[in-house]
């Protein structure tokens, strides 16, 4: 009994059962338990799914509720996933672990080699599914755009002519309760004559789907005043096709796959030149509360002007990014908020200590040499530039970006008396006027007033972006994580150019490392430059 686009959304508790029975994997002949799991409907694919609870949140969340095993064959840039203390499924990109002959491979690749493989081995080939159905816009209610047609008994169906349009609804239907549409009720809408040849017609009192509307409303955003016609030509080639549709996942299955067919409709009457209206789509997660999604039926929400009014709305938006990935659900906490805050009172009164004496000073370029700690904060705000950019940009992670906000205050916090003096003071300013820049999308308000208390008179929207000096931001060694069979066991320090023989040694070496190797064969060793090592043991 439970809604199926709900199951599909994940908007219900994951509930499943053991089978008893065992599948085989075809490419590493392991035994994969086989379970039943409310969240995987008959109608999708072919009804059974290979469940991969580190890289599908509904499957980690249905593997984290019955104890079963995750484990992680993508890692990304820049961390090492541990199967068995990540707090979420990881949906991005990365390079195989774990994968057999298939490690170390960029994920998109591993998929063409993948299912080429199955295909050489006869055990499955790639495919395309399908789930577009028919659809019906006709809908038996007032409020909707009327079906410009009239019912001759001469003529059949006849389309009203472009003259006569809109086909206005009537202002005096009657809304009785009784059922039955309104407009079948109104004698002066009903009754019309036939534009072909004049004679007695009956108008046509369905209504179409609102879906219809929503499938090309934002074409009318370019040009709202024209009058003879849906849009500007000439603004929509200048402003389409969108860049970025931001949106809930429950819409992608419904409005967008109408947005697209409309859009492919207009393309073939010769109306717009493209075929898709979006080139890039970012689906939004749910909030949650409680388990629950957050909705007013089930009476779960929280009024944002109460969290305004204790934290502030920088505090409130800044929470928000924080929690998780976008695309995945958020779990609410009042309770954590005061983290967020806490970050913006540490920025806050880093500024206090110094906006005076700096907004006096004069401005100049960093010194040629500079001390060890304000070369190490330095850095550190170049990285940081890199980071946020990064993840703002290109992988829409924003909870990251706000991590990076703590690490840079953490060290801002170890260097500021070694740094606030002396040739280091320049690098001190610049630290505190990349992050203040660098905070602006997330916390507006009082990232704005730091800006003026910091000496600058034009507003913070007028600034360029921080970019970042490469150069500046590189380490001298990197820290990489050592896995044992898929679990991280060690962590080594290896200079930047260090070559694979050198960090295989290292990693082999490790002490914590050396005691999951006791007695065990390695039989295979792989780097990923800048992330991990990779050991497969028996």
């Amino acid at each position: 009994g439970q809604d199926r686009r709900a199951r599909q959304a994940g908007q219900v508790e994951k509930e499943g059962v053991f089978t008893g029975r065992h599948a085989t994997n075809p490419f590493s002949g392991e035994r994969i338990p086989i379970w039943v799991g409310n969240f995987v409907l008959m109608g999708y694919g072919t009804g059974a799914i290979m469940a991969v609870p580190a890289h599908d949140q509904r499957d980690f969340e249905f593997a984290r509720k019955y104890g079963l095993p995750v484990r992680v064959v993508i890692q990304p840039d820049g961390q090492a996933l541990d199967g068995a203390t990540m707090p979420a499924a990881y949906e991005g990109p990365g390079k195989l672990v774990n994968s057999g002959p298939f490690d170390g491979l960029d994920s998109e690749e591993a998929i063409r080699r993948m299912t080429s493989h199955a295909e050489t081995h006869g055990v499955g080939k790639g495919t395309v599914t399908y789930r577009l159905k028919d659809w019906l816009i006709s809908r038996q209610r007032y409020w909707g755009t009327p079906i410009p047609v009239v019912y001759c008994e001469k003529d059949g169906v006849v389309g009203v002519p472009e003259k006569d349009l809109p086909v206005a609804l009537p202002p005096d239907a009657p809304f009785t309760g009784e059922g039955g549409n309104p407009l079948e009720k109104v004698a002066a809408f009903v009754q019309a004559r036939c534009p072909r040849c004049g004679g007695p017609a009956r108008r046509e009192t369905d209504t179409m789907d609102t879906f219809v509307d929503s499938s090309w409303y934002f074409y009318r955003y370019v040009s709202p005043h024209k009058s003879d016609g849906p849009f500007d030509e000439a603004a929509v080639r200048y402003w389409f096709p969108i860049d970025l549709y931001v949106g809930g996942i429950e819409h992608a299955i419904l409005h967008l796959i109408y947005s697209r067919f409309w859009t492919k409709v207009m393309r073939d009457l010769g109306l717009v030149p493209f075929a898709e209206p979006v080139t890039r789509l970012f689906p939004q997660g749910m909030v949650h509360k409680g388990g629950e999604v957050m909705s007013k039926s089930r009476g779960n929400t929280v009024a944002p002007d109460d969290v305004v009014k204790e934290y502030g709305a920088d505090t409130l938006r800044l929470y928000i990014l924080s929690v998780a990935p976008p695309e995945l659900h958020m779990e609410w906490s009042t309770e954590n908020i005061a983290g967020s805050h806490r970050l913006v009172q540490r920025v806050w009164r880093f500024v206090d200590r110094h906006a005076g004496a700096l907004a006096k000073e004069p401005r100049g370029p960093l010194p040629a040499e500079l001390t060890e700690p304000a070369r190490a904060l330095h850095r550190k705000v170049h990285q940081t530039i890199l980071k946020v950019t990064e993840e703002i940009e290109e992988r829409f992670h924003l909870n990251n970006a706000v991590a990076a906000f703590h690490e840079l205050t953490n060290e801002m916090g170890r260097l500021e008396l070694d740094v606030i003096q002396g040739p280091g003071r320049a690098v001190w300013r610049e630290t505190l006027e990349t992050l203040v820049l660098l905070m602006s999308p997330f916390t507006p308000h009082v990232a704005e007033e730091m800006w003026q208390r910091l000496g600058h008179t034009e507003s913070l929207v007028a600034q360029p972006w921080p970019v970042a000096d490469a150069e500046a931001a590189r380490e001298d060694a990197v820290e990489l994580a050592v896995q044992v069979n898929g679990k991280v066991r060690g962590r080594i320090m290896v200079p930047r150019e260090a070559a694979e023989a050198e960090i295989r040694r290292l990693a082999l070496e490790e002490p914590k490392v050396r005691e999951h190797l006791d007695g065990k064969q390695v039989l295979k060793a792989v780097v990923v430059p800048g992330r991990l090592v990779s050991l497969v043991v028996r």
